[in-house]
């Protein structure tokens, strides 16, 4: 049985944490899947690659109302899709190569396989050839083993062909229809990538409005903007899943009654669940919360004993960007195990890249009174600043919520052009204690660009 002073399980953000101060410590870094993790692999990287061309060809369709005219003329899926994975796949296969290869990693075991506990920092590890299982222990471990996505248990689903957010940016050829079945970031996105393709999709929803989860004014401003592109299903239970030829048919109960839906091909984007349950961390001495996510304190570490967790495994939000954090916070802590460091969420950003685009960071106003808090509240919209002007954009604004007393921003949401970009100087000021009042009057806000939609909803925030 061989002993090791350090077992990363995970080589998304988990791979980072090894740099030449770990030189002299005997490593195994453990995955069973592709090297890279989620976001280099099947998550923030290609899709946004594909966002990216999707952006490209709806370019046409908002052009002739501005004088100019343009034609999509083709979308050549093996021509998009091969560029992006062509790029993506050696990545990915040079991160395994140069961990298994290189003198730089010679401390480096790389495992190919599944890991779970049974007992105390102890893994068994099954390889992915089918060779014999090989038991491990280790001084310290990490967990960095991400998620998956979900799969609701709808009746007839394993009979159907259908992809995930996994499998379905490598379909051989663009479908003619496709139904997306969820109402959340994921879905969001791939409605906006497909649809620019030319496909139509059809979004079926449980809840009363898509991305339920961001400020109400900018889930109902995005429902409303894609029933206008799509076909939009909401209040929906999907009950039956089944073949329809070469395609799947959907039983759906809702509003009106019983109805159907059919399409080429079926993306269930339901959301994704941390993968703690399929490496039997109990065995280990690890908690877990009741949504399935490793306990971590603010420190990082589980419940057991030198056992950290990062990333989607332990992070509720599940984004790269905490992840990374995450991991600079392990780094530090297995280096300088006397002087701890704790985590920073207190202002996690996001952003959807859909069309409109959004983002958002801190409190949404339901939260806000939710939970009590006192606070005022401003918006902005893009066609009241003179580059929206410019561009006619009717429907994107800027919602702030900020202290009425101190003038702190409590939250940001933002939906429309290149929403991701302009809600950093709202992360900022959060992260640094600006208050709203000093951010609005302190500095030069270029004229006329797109941050001024932050500078006049600043300015409108009613404070004393």
């Amino acid at each position: 049985m061989r002993h090791f002073d350090l077992v990363i399980i995970g080589t998304g953000s988990g791979n980072s944490l090894l740099d030449a101060r770990f030189a002299d410590w005997d490593v195994a870094l453990v995955e069973r899947g592709v090297f890279g993790g989620t976001c280099l692999n099947v998550g923030c990287i290609p899709t946004k690659m594909f966002v990216h061309t999707a952006d490209l060809a709806s370019v046409p369709a908002a052009a002739a109302r501005l004088g100019v005219d343009e034609t999509l003329d083709a979308v050549h899926w093996p021509r998009v899709r091969d560029r992006i994975f062509g790029r993506i796949d050696p990545i990915a296969d040079g991160g395994r190569q140069y961990r298994t290869e290189h003198p730089d990693n010679a401390n480096v075991t790389v495992y190919a396989g599944d890991a779970r506990f049974t007992g105390e920092r102890r893994l068994e590890i099954i390889p992915n050839d089918g060779s014999a299982p090989e038991t491990i222990t280790a001084d310290r471990v990490v967990l960095a083993a991400g998620g998956r996505p979900v799969v609701p248990p709808i009746e007839g689903i394993d009979a159907v062909e259908f992809h995930t957010s996994d499998t379905v940016m490598r379909l051989d050829a663009l479908p003619r229809g496709m139904v997306i079945l969820g109402g959340g970031f994921i879905a969001a996105e791939f409605a906006h990538v497909f649809s620019a393709y030319g496909v139509d999709v059809t979004v079926v929803a449980r809840s009363g409005a898509l991305l339920r989860h961001e400020d109400r004014d900018i889930s109902l401003r995005f429902t409303e903007s894609a029933r206008e592109r799509w076909d939009v299903r909401l209040d929906r239970k999907t009950v039956r899943a089944e073949r329809a030829g070469a395609g799947v048919r959907l039983h759906l109960e809702g509003p009106d009654g019983a109805e159907t839906v059919e399409a080429d091909v079926l993306l269930v984007a339901t959301g994704r669940t941390p993968n703690a349950d399929q490496l039997d961390v109990a065995a280990g001495g690890i908690a877990l919360a009741p949504d399935g996510f490793v306990q971590v304190d603010e420190f990082q570490r589980t419940t057991a004993d030198g056992v950290w967790a990062l990333g989607d495994i332990s992070s509720p939000w599940e984004l790269k960007h905490v992840a990374n954090h995450e991991a600079k916070i392990v780094k530090h802590n297995l280096l300088h195990p006397d002087a701890p460091r704790a985590a920073d969420h207190r202002f996690v950003p996001h952003a959807v890249f859909t069309s409109p685009q959004i983002a958002a960071v801190g409190l949404t106003e339901q939260e806000a009174e939710r939970r009590g808090v006192r606070y005022v509240a401003s918006t902005q919209a893009y066609s009241g600043i003179a580059y929206g002007w410019a561009m006619e954009d009717t429907t994107g604004f800027v919602k702030l919520l900020a202290d009425p007393a101190t003038g702190l921003l409590l939250g940001a949401h933002i939906i429309g052009p290149q929403a991701s970009t302009v809600i950093q100087p709202v992360i900022q000021a959060m992260s640094f204690g600006l208050d709203a009042r000093s951010m609005a009057t302190g500095q030069y806000w270029i004229h006329p660009a797109m941050p001024e939609l932050l500078e006049n909803a600043l300015l409108n925030l009613p404070l004393a």
